[in-house]
């Protein structure tokens, strides 16, 4: 009887420690991050910074990460989205922005609809999707990022000013002159 109760301890003993050595959100995005970084070559000076991140976004065992990263293009800032599987993260989806583009924002094309964009302009207060309003992450001086999480594919993205008025913002900016 004293075997068995002590092989009962040890079996539980071994699970509650298994159970304990999940991989975390954080460990995961930066090993990562770093097997990418040595995917580049020295001379391109790789480098990013996690700026922002979120876990049980759309469902537990979720996650999305905001990050910035110093590439072959220049400074980037990209929002992935991560779903855990059976203990395991999995990197599921991705989108990149620029400061200066003339994407003004864009989409994840899967669910859940991620929308995302940048703004460089300090007399927006706020973002909206569909009528809900985006989460805005300050990055850098007047750069700041914004996210949503839709439900629905095709919405209309609104850019709200301080003085209130509100304008249509469409994907590509018809307008754009060229990076300044």
């Amino acid at each position: 009887m004293k075997s068995r109760l002590l092989s009962l301890i040890f079996i539980f003993a071994a699970f509650l420690v298994a159970c304990s050595n999940e991989q975390t959100f954080d460990d995961f995005f930066y090993a990562k991050m770093e097997k990418h970084k040595k995917d580049f070559d020295e001379e391109v000076h790789y480098s990013y910074t996690l700026v922002h991140k979120e876990e049980n976004v759309v469902e537990e065992n979720d996650a999305i990460a905001i990050f910035r990263e110093n590439n072959l293009q220049g400074d980037q800032i990209f929002i992935a989205y991560f779903e855990r599987e059976n203990g395991i993260w999995k990197w599921k989806n991705t989108r990149g922005a620029e400061w200066n583009s003339f994407v003004q924002w864009s989409s994840m094309q899967d669910v859940p609809y991620i929308f995302s964009g940048t703004i460089n302009d300090n007399s927006i207060s706020k973002v909206l999707v569909g009528k809900e309003p985006a989460k805005i992450v300050e990055v850098d001086g007047d750069k700041r990022f914004w996210y949503a999480i839709s439900d629905v594919k095709d919405t209309e993205v609104k850019r709200v000013k301080k003085d209130g008025t509100q304008e249509v913002v469409e994907e590509i900016d018809e307008n754009f002159k060229g990076y300044k």
